[in-house]
């Protein structure tokens, strides 16, 4: 991802429960701050599926899964009015359970590119504070 930022965020969860969590759209208002809502999920939960997520500004960008490889890797592309935004998340296992590593972009059109960058880095502690809600959740649901 050109432009990426991104950080790590330990979970005390396995990396399977966490890897099933965090790739299912389902799941993605619960922990995500700007969601009210998904709409309109088209697919399994795997490489190729879409959705529409419903932010509480209004924007509604249309998502799409582009990697999923269960229990390590999985990425997805939005894109919303000609903006684009890339997230990917890698799983590794951490002392009984697991570090996210994240890396995220956004891409403005008709914008120099040092500002999609400066966005960018402008949006990670969000990023950051979205996985760290998921992280507790789960922790919460195992009792950890």
């Amino acid at each position: 991802m050109k432009g990426a930022a991104g950080g790590t965020v330990r979970f005390a969860v396995p990396r399977e429960t966490a890897f099933d969590y965090l790739a299912d759209p389902a799941n993605r208002a619960q922990w995500q701050a700007s969601l009210r809502r998904v709409e309109d999920v088209v697919g399994e939960v795997g490489n190729g599926q879409t959705w529409t997520d419903v932010t509480k500004p209004g924007l509604r960008p249309r998502m799409r899964t582009k990697a999923y490889e269960p229990y390590d890797f999985w990425a997805e592309h939005g894109e919303w009015r000609g903006v684009r935004a890339y997230l990917s998340l890698e799983l590794l296992e951490h002392d009984g359970g697991c570090e996210v590593g994240f890396r995220f972009a956004i891409h403005l059109p008709y914008v120099p590119a040092a500002l999609s960058v400066a966005l960018t880095r402008a949006s990670v502690p969000a990023v950051r504070a979205d996985l760290r809600r998921a992280a507790q959740i789960l922790a919460e649901r195992s009792g950890r």
